[in-house]
C-alpha cells in the first residue's frame, strides 16, 4: 500500500468520490475513468500496488487475462455485449499519469474521438494492448 497512490486509496474506499464496480476476484478493483475516453471506460486495478506495465513479468500473465476477464464482464453488466468492438491496455511509461498498474477498458472502440483514438492507439509507443 501507498497511501500517496491515488489507486491504492480507491482500492482501498478511501476516495469517497469513486465507486468500486462489481469484482469477481478479491484481488482486483474496478471502477469507471473520470476522464472517459469512450462510452464505457474503466480501470481495472489490482488492489495490492504494483508498478506499470514495464514491470510486467512472465508470472503476472494470469493477473493480466483476471483483469481482462474482470473488463469483460463489467462492459456485459453496463449492458455492453459486443466485445469485438473493446478496446483494453495499457499506458507506456512514462505516458501513464499514475505509476500503479491499470487496465484500460474502452468500448465501443469504434465510437472513441479523434484524440481517444490517437490516446488509445493500438500497439502505439503510448498505448500496448
Amino acid at each position: 500500500y501507498d497511501g500517496k497512490c491515488v489507486f491504492c486509496r480507491i482500492a482501498r474506499r478511501e476516495e469517497p468520490g469513486t465507486e468500486l464496480l462489481s469484482c469477481e476476484y478479491e484481488d482486483l478493483v474496478c471502477f469507471r475513468d473520470r476522464k472517459p475516453g469512450a462510452p464505457h471506460h474503466y480501470l481495472v486495478v489490482p488492489v495490492r500496488h504494483m508498478g506499470n506495465c514495464k514491470t510486467l513479468k512472465t508470472e503476472h500473465v494470469p493477473l493480466v487475462k483476471r483483469m481482462m476477464e474482470v473488463g469483460k464482464a463489467v462492459l456485459q453488466k453496463n449492458n455492453f455485449s459486443d466485445l469485438t468492438d473493446v478496446r483494453m491496455g495499457f499506458h507506456w511509461p512514462p505516458f501513464c499519469s499514475i505509476s500503479h498498474l491499470h487496465l484500460h477498458v474502452l468500448a465501443p472502440a469504434s465510437q472513441l474521438g479523434f484524440l481517444s483514438r490517437l490516446y488509445y492507439r493500438i500497439n502505439s509507443y503510448w498505448f500496448i494492448t
